[in-house]
């Protein structure tokens, strides 16, 4: 069979690739690259990835495109997962025979739930990691052959056997391959990121406990396993020898730096190619590791803070301290890295206290840029089997009818809208400082093409809160 694999059309600006934490319309447009999908397509002749929102398809687009083909993959999130089923079964309206498969942590989690709620609009739930998968079902694999999918049958749900986390990683094809085959290189902006930029992996699965975040817990795994130095090193020069205009390369694992030694190895090889770099780091990673990434070209690192309170950070089990963040964010400094933070609110423990304590951190590590979230209890992670337990869910929707994020926690001692509003609260504090300003301007007045990007951020950015504030009113 010959696939297509589908990031299915949602609202405008949707990402719905950034997996680990919430998939939601963004302040400034933000895509991540498909990667997930765009690794079997590798290994499928004939496959095509399709990424709608970036490529600004419509369900029509989708439909004409999946006529040529003899079944869809999609990628799909908790929530939109309503609308995904939907557009499979418009998939299976314009062509009955097509096979519809979804993937993604929620359907790994709750297959069988899945599979009744499509009501027949979806043959097959992929759990789990889904490259081999569907591999093995367009070859031509019956059903109860391959495993790591559920199906029904007689109305009866089948779970094949469980199928084990990919251990070679070297055995799968270089995902920037079918970037360049099939999407937009240049439509991939993260505004933090030299543009044009291309995301890879060099791992899967992250070791840290943390207990609100998805993947782990639900998709790749707690156990980390990394490709070998050498292949990183082959699909970074094959970038650099062929994306054209490229600026940057993000390393877009869970954790670039929880196997030191491998990232340590990994810095080493790319080094002579004289590319600058990105990571996702936690904030417990030692100067020297930063120090050898830093001279081989990394240049700015994605950090989790969270929070700025002690105890909230024991109770999502980060495993990093606020002295350890300290020290981190001064390191990086010390070697000219820019930092961008992110921060949740609404954590276990979060008050209106404890949200001024956040944002108060925040300024004093004066970083480069942040992104302040909503805390989302996703089914299979911790997090949300606490919320549920206790009676903190006050809602199923995760987004409003624009794809914006809303916050499903309502605590007794702290409303879902001031959690809300906090969201606000703390892009104000943080970014409307006159130290902030200061550097903003210095960089427009010296920079023309620093100048555009503000001002063009600052502009999708207002708009964003104009649309968020209209989603405010039904928290």
């Amino acid at each position: 069979m010959k696939p297509l694999f589908l990031n299915p059309p949602t609202f405008e600006d949707f990402d719905g690739g950034a997996g680990a934490r919430y998939q939601a319309s963004r302040e400034v447009t933000s895509f991540w690259y498909p990667t997930w999908l765009c690794f079997p397509a590798g290994m499928i002749p004939g496959s095509r990835v399709v990424d709608a929102p970036v490529q600004r398809f419509t369900l029509e687009d989708c439909l004409t495109i999946a006529r040529d083909f003899d079944m869809v993959v999609m990628y799909t999130s908790t929530p939109t997962l309503a609308i995904d089923i939907e557009t499979a079964r418009r998939i299976k309206a314009e062509k009955p025979a097509i096979v519809t498969v979804l993937t993604g942590p929620h359907v790994t989690v709750l297959p069988e739930e899945t599979l009744r709620q499509a009501k027949g609009a979806v043959d097959i739930v992929c759990r789990g990691e889904f490259d081999y998968s569907t591999k093995e079902l367009c070859e031509g694999r019956e059903w109860e052959r391959v495993d790591g999918i559920s199906f029904l049958r007689d109305g009866k749900v089948v779970h094949t056997a469980d199928r084990p986390p990919i251990q070679d990683l070297d055995a799968l094809p270089f995902a920037s391959q079918i970037y360049q085959r099939d999407l937009p290189i240049d439509e991939y902006i993260i505004p933090h990121f030299l543009h044009p930029y291309v995301s890879i992996y060099t791992s899967r699965g992250c070791p840290s406990k943390c207990i609100y975040c998805l993947w782990p817990q639900t998709f790749s795994g707690r156990a980390m396993r990394t490709r070998s130095p050498r292949n990183v090193y082959e699909e970074v020069k094959w970038i650099v020898d062929n994306v054209p205009g490229l600026r940057e390369i993000s390393f877009d694992d869970d954790t670039f730096t929880a196997d030191r030694r491998h990232a340590r190895e990994v810095a080493q090889l790319i080094k002579p190619l004289g590319i600058s770099w990105t990571i996702n780091a936690r904030a417990n990673c030692d100067y020297e590791t930063l120090k050898t990434m830093r001279e081989a070209g990394l240049r700015h690192v994605v950090v989790g803070y969270e929070s700025g309170n002690e105890q909230i950070l024991r109770n999502i089990k980060k495993g990093v301290t606020k002295h350890q963040a300290l020290e981190f964010t001064r390191n990086c400094k010390k070697l000219g890295l820019s930092i961008h933070g992110a921060f949740i609110m609404g954590l276990p423990g979060e008050t209106r206290e404890t949200i001024r304590e956040t944002i108060e951190f925040a300024k004093e590590l004066d970083l480069n840029s942040i992104q302040a979230s909503l805390a989302s209890p996703y089914p299979g992670t911790e997090f949300w089997d606490l919320c549920r337990k206790e009676g903190w869910i006050s809602s199923e929707s995760y987004i409003d009818n624009t794809g914006h994020q809303m916050c499903v926690i309502n605590y007794p001692h702290l409303s879902n809208k001031e959690i809300f509003d906090a969201v606000e609260l703390f892009y104000n504090k943080f970014y409307f400082r006159p130290k902030y300003i200061a550097r903003s301007i210095v960089k427009m007045i010296t920079n023309g093409e620093e100048r555009r990007k503000l001002l063009k951020e600052g502009k999708q950015y207002l708009e964003y809160m104009r649309k968020r504030k209209q989603a405010g009113t039904s928290c």
